[in-house]
């Protein structure tokens, strides 16, 4: 990412706020960071590979899903949802752009440049996507984790519907499509072969008003829906089960964006030249990041705190030193040490 254009964008508070949370963040449906770091000119991160594609990118190639395979994605993005919630964050852009599968076909959650930690008020962040902004959001209200839910439901929507509820030219004609009509499934409208559990779900969680939304109340409220009765949770999480959706893993499942245009070029330029002050390089300080190193260190911190019964500390100091930091093996190890 160049610094420059970051500047002209005037994106360095949402490049610094997303790679904060990435760094404090570590979960299977989330993309994860390894490293981050700079030069002069330009900000890099090392991140998970995701290869199967974003979803919006599989709903311009099929238009609509099964039942199956959609619950299976709406089943991945709680899970990664139910993580940042528990951790006080909401994400605020749930979309299909950034929402990836990876190499075993499972949805991960991407992209945190305007997720914050939940606060009462919050009124004044409006940030988002029209067609997939909550209605509390996109009129200016304070808002909270139902919002991620609201676009869940949309999301779920395009699936079943190949549309999303509503549609408009821009971010007014949406917001007064929103305010005009609530929209609900009626059972004439449920495609072959889907449930009227599905469409429950999606009409509980599209509604206008917060209060009325289901997973105003937290995760469980979403998981005990009778859409997902019986589902096996623990074996989604540990990704046991068999996507019914899988992408092929090729370079055919990617865009290709054309990065030669660019409607700042002038500002780019200026900016250029501004990144030669040290005052200008110093909004970046502190963007380097090594989870490797850093869960070295909360291994060792983790050592102090724990009588040892069978190895002497500096046995086990000798073990973590020996160790590869990178097997994602040690990640989990530290989350039950937790």
């Amino acid at each position: 990412m160049q610094k420059a254009k970051i500047m002209a964008k005037k994106s360095v508070l949402s490049i610094l706020n997303e790679r904060q949370l990435l760094s404090s963040f570590n979960h299977p449906f989330l993309i994860n960071m390894i490293y981050a770091f700079q030069d002069y000119q330009n900000l890099y991160l090392i991140m998970d590979l995701l290869s199967g594609g974003d979803l919006r990118f599989h709903i311009c190639q099929n238009r609509k899903f099964t039942e199956k395979q959609t619950q299976f994605f709406a089943a991945s993005i709680i899970i990664g949802l139910e993580y940042l919630h528990q951790n006080g964050i909401i994400h605020r852009d749930i979309k299909p752009e950034n929402l990836v599968f990876d190499n075993k076909g499972y949805i991960r959650i991407t992209d945190l440049g305007i997720a914050r930690i939940w606060k009462p008020q919050n009124s004044q962040d409006t940030s988002g996507t029209p067609g997939y902004m909550a209605p509390e959001v996109m009129c200016r209200n304070n808002h909270g984790i139902a919002a991620d839910y609201y676009a869940l439901g949309v999301i779920v929507f395009e699936c079943m519907m190949g549309k999303r509820p509503y549609v408009g030219k821009s971010r007014q004609e949406i917001r007064d499509q929103i305010l005009a009509k609530q929209v609900q499934l009626k059972k004439q409208d449920i495609p072959k072969n889907w449930s009227l559990e599905a469409a429950d779900f999606i009409n509980r969680t599209i509604q206008r008003k917060p209060q009325n939304r289901l997973g105003l109340n937290g995760p469980d409220e979403i998981k005990k829906h009778a859409w997902f009765n019986n589902y096996p949770w623990e074996k989604h999480l540990s990704k046991e089960l068999a996507p019914p959706f899988l992408p092929s893993q090729t370079d055919n499942n990617f865009q290709i964006f054309n990065n030669k245009q660019e409607s700042k070029e002038d500002l780019i330029i200026q900016n250029e030249l501004e990144l030669r002050k040290n005052s200008i390089q110093d909004l970046f300080q502190g963007y380097d990041f090594d989870r490797t190193s850093n869960i070295k260190q909360q291994f060792q911190s983790n050592i102090s705190n724990f009588n040892i019964q069978k190895d002497s500390s500096t046995q086990i100091q000798n073990k973590i030193n020996n160790r590869d930091f990178s097997n994602q093996q040690v990640v989990r190890n530290l989350q039950l040490i937790k």
